[in-house]
């Protein structure tokens, strides 16, 4: 096959995309934006970028020498700022072009991380909640550049006006909205005045409210951030610090960490939460840009295990998305989490260092955080290992108290394991951390780390039936017709009988069992009842030999040396079967059905055989 030559096809004409600027509007509105409400930061931020500009031309001027002002009274809604302006070709550039943002402009290039948008489709905002915009801009960099209007609207036509200079005496811009019906919500007048406190408390520039009824401006971020201020005491740092935690963030933290990375312009503070928080949850965090609000529930600023702080934080080199909305994710935010988790993790050694009583309150509620941290930092491991609080044969212990009493720390593998030992185990002398919890048998094993003496070894059953005492030979034989009995009975649940004499006395029987031998089980049963098909060939292969559950009665207990006499096979059996139920139940574990069934007909069974006797 000849393809055909390229050159001789003709050149079709040079078109350009329209756009359907309602369509447009629909698409942030549902799928960039959050809510309408971000029309006004879009509008502040516009103007803190104005202003940006302004001062790289007179960089001698001082901050506050120019500003925002803000004014809405229920009929239109107008912001002002004292910024860079625009000059007629800027309007037709950069009002009238989606996508084009005067960021971008070659002349202010190489300042574009001073600015905080960059993307030139925050202005379209606004038709979240007008049909339409009116803009009066004068540029500062021509003395005498006349005022240009533009007026902007939902249907995607605009006008551009030269107005006299009289029209606004001094460079700046002002946009001025006039809200639909449906927009209230958003634009009434104690509404913008909020949005602006929310959006633009820790602006640099001073930013003014008024309300139309004639009374004095009210400022919108008239303090600046607590981290900024200078304090006569470290203590009054920390008060002021955690009053802004609180004021802002809606809780009283435990403590406060100041959060300073100059690589990166980042300041802010870390408050410590009070309470204990459910593993997993994570907490969205207060990320400011420049000053501007970027969101409140930014997670990926922190990881995953600082889920025991919130944080309010201000950066500069931070890149927002499209939405201002969320941070994106790059080698700059990946460096700036590492960072800030390290000071976490410096606040947590002060405290283990000099201050116990506050790392006490820390650990009563964010152990768990702190054992997920220690499981993957060796630091931490070493700083807090011997503080972290276990659950274990003692009561709840410390790891470092309870290895000065067992030389030996047995850890088992579940809570239903730990449950099922625990009190004969502390009987018998045997110290045993229930390692059930999350994190917690990897912390145990590390534990000769931090105290090479101790020694740490997985708790099994033969481990456990070891420390039980064995029964005489007579006893033993006078009982071995019940026992004969009892394991043909529970010969479906695969679990042998044995006889033994431990304390507590008031335990008639233990059930030593664990739930990967109930898995093997269960996995060797399926490849019986498979046997011969692919799933069969596959579980086969899979088999190992399974160690049975087993079923201790305790010889010390009057119920089981009754028990144990009993001649009736049917008796026997029954009696076999409630010992076995009733062990069950006390190991806390999920009971299968045939177990469940097996509890009520052995109870039942019991019941009739008393009655009968009775009467």
């Amino acid at each position: 096959m000849t393809l055909p030559d390229t050159a001789a096809i003709p050149a079709g004409d040079d078109r350009t995309f329209q756009v359907d600027l309602r369509g447009l509007v629909d698409l942030l509105s549902h799928h960039l934006y959050s809510s309408p409400r971000v029309y006004l930061r879009e509008l502040l931020q516009n103007a803190v970028d104005a202003l940006t500009a302004r001062h790289s031309l007179e960089p001698g001027a001082p901050t506050d020498a120019f500003g925002i002002r803000l004014y809405a009274d229920g009929s239109v809604v107008r912001v002002e700022d004292d910024g860079v302006g625009l000059t007629e070709a800027d309007v037709h550039t950069f009002l009238a072009t989606i996508g084009r943002s005067s960021k971008r402009a070659e002349r202010i290039a190489e300042q574009r991380a001073d600015f905080i948008g960059q993307f030139g489709i925050g202005l379209l905002s606004c038709f979240l909640v007008a049909d339409e915009i009116h803009v009066l801009s004068r540029s500062a960099r021509t003395p005498d550049a006349p005022t240009v209007e533009w007026r902007g609207r939902g249907d995607g036509s605009y006008t551009v006006r030269t107005l006299p200079a009289s029209a606004r005496p001094l460079p700046g811009t002002t946009v001025t909205l006039t809200p639909r019906a449906d927009a209230g919500e958003w634009t009434r007048p104690v509404q913008v005045q909020s949005l602006a406190r929310h959006f633009g408390s820790l602006l640099r520039h001073p930013v003014t409210f008024a309300d139309g009824t004639g009374g004095t401006p009210a400022p919108v971020n008239p303090e600046p951030a607590p981290w900024t201020g200078t304090y006569p005491t470290p203590g009054a740092r920390s008060r002021a610090l955690a009053a802004y935690g609180e004021e802002v963030l809606g809780f009283k933290p435990l403590d406060t960490i100041e959060l300073d990375l100059p690589a990166v312009g980042l300041k802010g503070v870390a408050c410590v939460l009070p309470e204990t928080v459910p593993a997993g949850r994570r907490h969205g965090h207060r990320v400011h840009v420049k000053g501007m609000l970027l969101s409140e529930q930014a997670e990926e600023i922190l990881p995953e295990w600082a889920f025991f702080v919130r944080c309010v934080v201000d950066a500069e080199s931070l890149r927002p998305t499209a939405s201002r909305e969320s941070l994106y994710e790059d080698d700059t935010l990946a460096a700036v989490r590492d960072a800030l988790a390290e000071r976490l993790r410096e606040w947590i050694a002060r405290a283990a260092a000099s201050d116990p009583d506050l790392l006490a309150r820390f650990l009563q509620a964010h152990h768990l955080a702190v054992k997920s941290l220690a499981v993957h930092d060796d630091e931490i491991l070493r700083m807090l290992l011997p503080w972290l609080p276990f659950e274990t044969t003692d009561g709840h212990a410390t790891l470092d108290e309870f290895a000065r009493t067992h030389r030996t720390v047995l850890v088992t593998s579940s809570v239903e394991e730990f449950r099922q030992v625990a009190a004969i185990a502390s009987a018998a002398g045997l110290g045993v951390v229930n390692g059930g919890y999350t994190y917690d048998r990897e912390l145990v094993h590390r534990l000769p780390e931090i105290r090479p003496e101790a020694s740490v070894a997985d708790l099994d059953p033969a481990t456990l039936t070891a420390h039980l005492d064995p029964v005489d030979r007579e006893t033993e034989l006078a009982a071995a017709a019940y026992l004969a009995q009892a394991r043909d009975a529970l010969a479906v649940f695969d679990c042998d009988v044995a006889l033994r004499a431990f304390q507590p006395a008031s335990a008639p029987a233990l059930l030593v069992d664990s739930r990967e031998a109930r898995h093997e089980r269960t996995r060797s049963q399926l490849a019986r009842e498979q046997e011969g098909g692919v799933w069969g060939d596959i579980l086969g292969a899979l088999r190992q030999e399974a160690p049975r559950a087993q079923l201790i009665l305790n010889q010390l207990n009057p119920l089981v040396r009754t028990a144990v006499t009993i001649t009736e096979p049917e008796l026997a059996r029954t009696s076999a079967e409630a010992l076995y139920g009733q062990a069950a139940m006390l190991s806390r574990r999920p009971l299968r059905p045939a177990e469940s069934s097996l509890i009520n007909r052995s109870f039942l069974d019991l019941l009739a055989h008393a009655l009968r006797k009775d009467s």
